[in-house]
């Protein structure tokens, strides 16, 4: 059974930092790419991070790039995101996929929510 199972949420203040782990099973996790994707109020989803099936390429979208770091530990089979400086617009649920990098098949987390709050 796949699983993907987000964690490290909670409440924030403005310029703290956070890191969301992703814990997987079911599923050969070298054989997929790993990537955050974030969903606030009001807007569309969107993809905050992508990491490689090694971990050496990485993408990030403008508005966290320099604030995040995404990794990923295949011998654990977890893929993790630290942020800083958060702000309040980073609020949303932040949300694990796993895509398969030969099926092409996506897996999605549950997500777990960030709030950014004084």
């Amino acid at each position: 059974q796949v699983q993907l199972v987000e964690s490290g949420g909670g409440l924030v203040q403005p310029g703290g930092s956070l890191r969301l782990s992703c814990t997987t099973s079911g599923f050969v996790f070298t054989h997929f790419l790993m990537s955050w994707y974030r969903l606030a109020p009001g807007k569309e989803r969107e993809l905050v991070a992508a990491i490689g099936t090694a971990g050496g390429s990485t993408h990030y979208a403008d508005s966290v790039q320099g604030r995040a770091t995404i990794s990923r530990d295949n011998a654990k089979s977890t893929a993790n995101l630290e942020m800083n400086s958060l702000k309040p617009e980073d609020t949303a649920v932040y949300y694990c996929k796993a895509r398969g990098l030969y099926s092409g098949v996506d897996y999605w987390g549950k997500g777990t929510l960030v709030t950014v709050s004084s």
